[in-house]
């Protein structure tokens, strides 16, 4: 049977832990910048070898002949997880739905 004190103890833990993840961060890191990895490779190369230009523009900057916003960018990346993310809860699904239709027809 399940133990439902042990299983809501377990997820108020669980609760509390990520609550705690979430909060500490920003308190226990003032100060700190944090900047796309793109920036800070650019940045680093001109630093250690003095002038640095990219080898080709992105798709869209090309496309649009300028920047595109930091919004568009975020709902791009955000739709390319999501897209990621289906994919693997997909394949994933298949494998347990495939592993309980073995074990029913091995049962028979």
């Amino acid at each position: 049977m399940i133990d439902l004190k042990k299983d809501t103890k377990i997820i108020i833990i669980l609760l509390v832990l990520v609550v705690l993840i979430v909060v500490i961060p920003p308190f226990a890191l003032k100060g700190a910048e944090f900047g796309g990895s793109d920036d800070a490779g650019s940045t680093k190369i001109e630093e250690l070898q003095g002038e640095y230009e990219p080898w080709f523009t992105p798709v869209f900057e090309s496309a649009l002949n300028r920047e595109i916003p930091g919004e568009i960018e975020s709902l791009l990346f955000c739709v390319q997880t999501g897209i990621g993310v289906g994919i693997i809860a997909f394949i994933m699904g298949r494998l347990v739905e495939r592993k309980k239709h073995e074990k029913s027809n091995s049962s028979c």
